[in-house]
This record gives structure tokens, C-alpha cells and sequence, in this order.
């Protein structure tokens, strides 16, 4: 918990640099795969998707706490799912516009009924959870000129999009001017 607050506390600025994008979401998915060898994951991405200007540390622990989340929401439905049912994560990358998006869809136990508020600081559904994962997530995101979305999933899960602008800078830049 101090940990999480900490980096919270602390995210500092990021420090863009051109990355391989499909690659960062491969790292934190083989991770997960590792780490929760129970559930089956799926990953999805197109060839000739180009890379984007990111911070590669941001990005990955953006990736890894969308993926813990996934796996927890998982293994809470694992405990009252029937005995045939298998915990499924699906992970796509996809290429739109000025923008990348990374999907990661669950067949978990679905969105709370406050699901405006998970991405606040200390708001948790988890009985250990500390609330701070997703806010840390979405702090990341919005610095890289992007957005975070949930919807529900077809299979009773959820789905987590998140839109990272493929030049955060000039994305930044250009909404100032607007201003």
C-alpha cells in the first residue's frame, strides 16, 4: 500500500521517447501470463502498427495494473463461477488516427455500480485493495494525451480501452492552443 501511494504520490513527469508500443503491452501480458498461469489470455495486434512517443516505464506499469485488475476481477468470479468456468483476459492493440488503443476485455466479475468513481484515489471494490491502481493508470494515461474507458463486456466482464496519442507533446500543444 505505501508503495502504490508512494508512486502515486510521485509519478514523475514522463519522459518521452519513441517506443515499440505492441511490444511494452507483450512484456506486461507475458508477465501476467507467468505470474497466472489459470487464465487463459488472448493478444491481438495488427502488423505495421508504428511506435509512439511514450515513457516506457509509465507505460508498462500503466499495463501491468490494468492487467492485475483484470486478473483479480477474474479470480473473484472464479470463486462463486461454476467448476467448468476458465478466467479469460483478451488484449488487443490497435492502430486509429493520432492514437493508439489498447483493449483488455475480462470474463470477471464485471463493473461495480460506481464505476464513475474507480478511477479516484482510495476507491476500491477489493477487500485488500489500496484504490489506487487505476488513478495511478489514469494519470498516466491523461499525461501521454490520452483517455481511459469502461464498458461492460459481452461475456459479463469488463472492458478497459485505453487511448494513448501517439505524440503526447504535440497533442498537448495543440488542446492549449484551442484553449
Amino acid at each position: 500500500m505505501v508503495d502504490e501511494f508512494s508512486s502515486f504520490a510521485r509519478l514523475p513527469k514522463p519522459v518521452f521517447r519513441k517506443e515499440d508500443a505492441v511490444d511494452l503491452v507483450r512484456q506486461a501480458l507475458f508477465l501476467q501470463e507467468v505470474a497466472q498461469p489459470h487464465i487463459n489470455y488472448v493478444f491481438d495486434a495488427p502488423e505495421g502498427i508504428q511506435p509512439i512517443s511514450c515513457d516506457r516505464h509509465q507505460f508498462g506499469q500503466a499495463m501491468t495494473n490494468v492487467l492485475k485488475n483484470a486478473a483479480e476481477a477474474v479470480e473473484a468470479r472464479g470463486k462463486e463461477a461454476e467448476p467448468d468456468y476458465r478466467g479469460a483476459i483478451a488484449v488487443s492493440v490497435a492502430s486509429e488516427g493520432d492514437s493508439l488503443i489498447v483493449t483488455v476485455e475480462d470474463n470477471g466479475i464485471g463493473l461495480p455500480q460506481d464505476r464513475d468513481r474507480i478511477v479516484e484515489p482510495y476507491v476500491t471494490t477489493r477487500e485488500k485493495g489500496t484504490g489506487l491502481g487505476l488513478a495511478i493508470v489514469n494519470k498516466i494515461v491523461e499525461e501521454h494525451g490520452g483517455e481511459m474507458i469502461f464498458t461492460p463486456a459481452e461475456t459479463g466482464g469488463t472492458r478497459v480501452m485505453l487511448r494513448f496519442a501517439r505524440d503526447p507533446l504535440s497533442a498537448r500543444a495543440g488542446s492549449e492552443a484551442a484553449e
